[in-house]
């Protein structure tokens, strides 16, 4: 079964192919002067019709798509990432009942601290925090914060009066004079197979099973943005082989259009305007952004539909309606059109001839660093 779960971007898959935009080009002024596209449309009265229609062979030239190469090593989980990922998930699991209250920190000893840190008798901004676990010894703080809780009891509150470093990364607090107050909370206890199996945590039970755990988890991470940058490097390649000659108005207009309802939700959800979100996201306004990759969202499909009408990967009429059937049941939805919302059956059927066209890519795409 097809995995469905995807978000149905309006514009069709407009969030996965922005990346792998080729060079920028205005759309042309006609769409194409023959062919089942332009037959279909003046049949229906001039009703827009699907990408499968367009005779897109006339409007795109494809590369050698069956011949990309990339360089792209392995996905790899980092040493010190993988001990500081083990030592949070420990730390955040230990039981209340195995923390240390009866004797005083000592060098080495992970604290639990709540601190507040003042210039001039004013608190300043980062200088607070409750619930912070820090390694004495770390040298995570400022020289001197972790060797004046050293002897520091739990539930002991003290004050260190200390200077921040002359290239301190403030300049309101490189050089200055502070003071932290900084209350012990207690002492976390040394990780071994006892204290971890005293989290009560079913997923790991000792210190082995937590670092695969960990280890497991940052891999799937890392394996998870591999394939994101290694679809981009591909998609990239493969639109920089392409040629195109007048890309059709009116499709240029219906991903405008998509990727406007796209953009709108997605900076509503942010809480942001149009404007704010493509300013921070592509270093331009909205209107720029919908004039760039409206031409390039169709460039895109284009290209797509000129691969998958040459290599057999377009979905008959049959699969489209099991795919949909598994989409109702997915979403739980009475109807097709319940589960499809705004989209329609046409811009399902691309979605997924999308999906099929980048399958094909990666599998025939050659990785110089393997």
């Amino acid at each position: 079964m097809r995995k469905t779960g995807k978000i149905l971007l309006a514009a069709g898959l407009a969030a996965l192919l922005l990346a792998g935009c080729g060079a920028g080009e205005s759309a042309g002024s006609q769409t194409p002067g023959e062919g089942a596209a332009q037959e279909s449309q003046e049949a229906s009265g001039g009703e827009s019709v699907s990408l499968k229609d367009w005779k897109v062979e006339d409007i795109v030239t494809l590369g050698d798509y069956r011949g990309i190469r990339v360089s792209l090593a392995d996905p790899s989980v980092d040493q010190d990432t993988w001990d500081a990922y083990v030592e949070q998930v420990y730390q955040s699991s230990v039981p209340s009942k195995l923390w240390i209250t009866d004797r005083a920190a000592a060098l080495g000893d992970t604290v639990n601290i709540d601190y507040e840190g003042r210039k001039d008798g004013v608190a300043f901004d980062g200088g607070t925090a409750q619930g912070t676990n820090l390694t004495l010894g770390s040298h995570r703080f400022i020289d001197g914060f972790e060797d004046g809780l050293v002897g520091v009891m739990p539930g002991e509150t003290k004050d260190l009066e200390l200077t921040f470093p002359e290239n301190y990364g403030s300049a309101e607090l490189a050089g200055q004079a502070v003071v932290f107050t900084v209350t012990v909370n207690y002492i976390l206890p040394e990780m071994t197979d006892e204290t971890v199996a005293a989290a009560g945590d079913e997923s790991f039970s000792t210190v082995e099973e937590l670092r695969r755990y960990v280890y497991d988890y940052l891999m799937s991470s890392a394996q998870a943005r591999w394939e994101s940058q290694l679809e981009n490097m591909i998609l990239q390649t493969f639109m920089d082989q392409c040629e195109f000659r007048d890309i059709p108005e009116d499709l240029v207009a219906k991903y405008r259009q998509n990727l406007q309802t796209t953009l709108d939700s997605a900076a509503a959800s942010a809480g942001v305007t149009a404007d704010v979100y493509t300013a921070y996201l592509y270093g331009m306004d909205s209107a720029s952004f919908l004039d760039t990759y409206s031409v390039e969202s169709a460039k895109q499909e284009l290209a797509m539909q000129a691969v998958a009408n040459a290599e057999g990967l377009n979905l008959s009429d049959e699969e489209l309606e099991e795919e949909l059937e598994q989409l109702r049941q997915m979403r739980g939805a009475e109807t097709v059109e319940a589960a499809l919302g705004v989209n329609t059956r046409e811009d399902y059927r691309e979605y997924l001839m999308i999906e099929n066209v980048i399958q094909f890519l990666k599998e025939n795409v050659t990785n110089s660093a393997q």
